[in-house]
Parts: structure tokens; sequence; C-alpha cells
């Protein structure tokens, strides 16, 4: 008998196998069984957003923080796809949202960084990448984007040091969900 978890699961798998076309109805099948549950409109979001089908994976965001505004990975989610079709206030204020919910997540900060960067805000990106380093000491693309922010700022010194840095780390040493 299929469960709600059992098509949630089945759901992830498929999404993370890059297969969201795949994953996208067995969403809506548990979301039929769990109407309210916000995970499942959280995964059929992300599953969405894969397929770049930014309108419908934007409601289904909404929807999951409707249910539960604290989900952080919804808020997030949302600031990628506004980043995506170049919304940076709108971007930004999801980062932010993000940030109010869980403010350890070195992802969310790093993509708030690249946001201000965009913008050539470059100390306050500087300083998102900065506590992107600090909650997660070996995140290559926040240390990139750091070495990048500092020279931007003609922080030549720190620059290079960032750069023997990365010279020690590979670029995967880390993944995460990034721009």
């Amino acid at each position: 008998m299929e469960t709600a978890r059992f098509l949630n699961d089945s759901g992830i798998a498929l999404t993370e196998a890059n297969r969201p076309y795949e994953a996208i109805p067995l969403f809506r099948k548990a979301l039929v069984m769990e109407p309210e549950n916000p995970l499942l409109w959280l995964n059929l979001g992300i599953a969405q957003s894969k397929t770049g089908s930014y309108n419908e994976a934007l409601e289904s965001f909404l929807q999951t923080v409707a249910i539960e505004p604290d989900i952080a990975d919804a808020w997030f989610s949302m600031g990628l796809i506004y980043y995506e079709v170049e919304d940076l206030e709108m971007a930004e204020e999801c980062y932010q949202n993000a940030l109010m919910r869980n403010d350890l997540d070195p992802k969310i900060w790093n993509n708030l960084g690249v946001l201000y960067f965009t913008e050539g805000n470059f100390e306050s990106a500087r300083s998102c990448f900065e506590e992107a380093v600090s909650l997660s000491p070996h995140y290559y693309n926040a240390i990139y984007n750091l070495r990048d922010a500092c020279r931007e700022l003609k922080d030549f010194r720190a620059a290079a040091e960032f750069e023997r840095v990365l010279s020690g780390l590979k670029p995967s040493a880390q993944r995460l969900p990034e721009l």
C-alpha cells in the first residue's frame, strides 16, 4: 500500500537522481493524502524548480510557508528562484527570512553574499562569506567568494590567504546547494 511517506521518499530519490519529472506526480499523489504536510509541498517545489517551472515551484514554496512559516529551506529555495529570474529584492527578502529561521546554515549566508556581490555591495558580501566560512571552514565556494570579495575591496593580503586555503581544498570538499 502506498503511503504519503513512501511516495515522498520515492519522490526525493527521483529528484536526487535528476528525475524530477517522475518525482512530481508522486509528490502530488502524496499531497492528496496529506494536503497540509509542508514537507510534501517543499519537496514538490524543489522538484518543480529543477524542471524550470519556477512559478509552480514558488506556489509550492508559498504553500509550504503558509502551513509552516519556519521552514528555512522553503525561504532559501524561493530566494534561489528569485535570484535566477533576477528579482534581487525578492531574493534578498527570502534569504533574510531563511536566516531568521536558521542563521547557522552556511549556504544561506553564501548565497546572500553572492547576491550582495552581484549588486556591487562588496562589504556586505564579504561579511556574509565570512559568516559562511566561520560556520563551515572548508566550504570551498564560500572561501572562493570571500577571496573574490577581498580582491574587490583591495584587501590583497586577505585575498592571498584565501587563495592559499583554496589551493589545499578540492572544489567538491563540501557540496552544498548553490546558485
